[in-house]
């Protein structure tokens, strides 16, 4: 058998394949922003790059139907296509209203940091489910809400809510719960962030600041993504 020649490839080709070969290995992993979760001093949550060229602060509360509505039309949009490019980030600063607010607000902020949004979106994702129940509460079971110590109202508010049970999805006991209810410094943070949104000038949920400048008449998504389009 008579053996076929070996192709000889040019130096010049040769070189350029190393040259990309190393170039591939030299480059750095793209970022997964929508995985990046940071805190701040006044202990409100990021998600994304901390140096995105547009921040957007989410001023929501948890019982505000019109927070729901605009976290159903727009953290989907958020996470596919301003998150991940690194060009803009995401804080969510909680504005308490009342005690169910208050008793959702130390819920989310229960556990692991990296899973705030997690446990951020999915009551948020639910409040129609969960909040649908107000109105088959009689006087005396809201009434347990202001009476006593405040981890027993929590406490109270969350078993009328069937806020455990959401809980127990990322594997929370009840026990583990009520711990979260009790946390002191939770609370203190908190209630710093609904306190700080009042210094900023925020009336009302859902309000929005980008590159923390508070934006006037603009409380839904459609309105919200105008203005973010301009500053990208």
């Amino acid at each position: 058998m008579i053996p076929r020649p070996v192709r000889i490839i040019p130096v010049r080709i040769i070189a350029l394949l190393a040259l990309a070969s190393l170039s591939i290995a030299a480059s750095p992993p793209h970022p997964n922003w929508n995985a990046t979760v940071t805190q701040g001093p006044d202990q409100a949550y990021t998600l994304g790059n901390p140096d995105a060229k547009v921040k957007l602060t989410e001023y929501v509360s948890y019982t505000c139907p019109h927070c729901g509505d605009f976290h159903k039309k727009a953290d989907t949009v958020l996470r596919l296509t301003y998150i991940p490019q690194g060009k803009l980030s995401v804080t969510v600063q909680q504005v308490l209203r009342n005690p169910v607010d208050l008793t959702v607000a130390m819920l989310t902020n229960c556990g692991d940091p990296k899973l705030f949004f997690a446990r951020h979106n999915g009551f948020m994702g639910t409040q129609d489910q969960w909040l649908s129940k107000l109105n088959s509460f009689s006087a005396a079971q809201t009434a347990r809400w202001s009476n006593g110590p405040v981890p027993t109202r929590l406490r109270a508010i969350a078993a009328d809510f069937d806020f455990y049970k959401i809980m127990s999805r990322w594997n929370y006991s009840r026990t583990q719960v009520d711990q979260c209810l009790a946390d002191a410094a939770v609370m203190k943070a908190v209630t710093g962030q609904t306190q700080a949104a009042m210094a900023a000038g925020v009336q009302g949920t859902p309000s929005f600041a980008l590159n923390g400048e508070l934006l006037t008449d603009t409380h839904d998504w459609e309105a919200l993504a105008k203005q973010i389009d301009e500053k990208l």
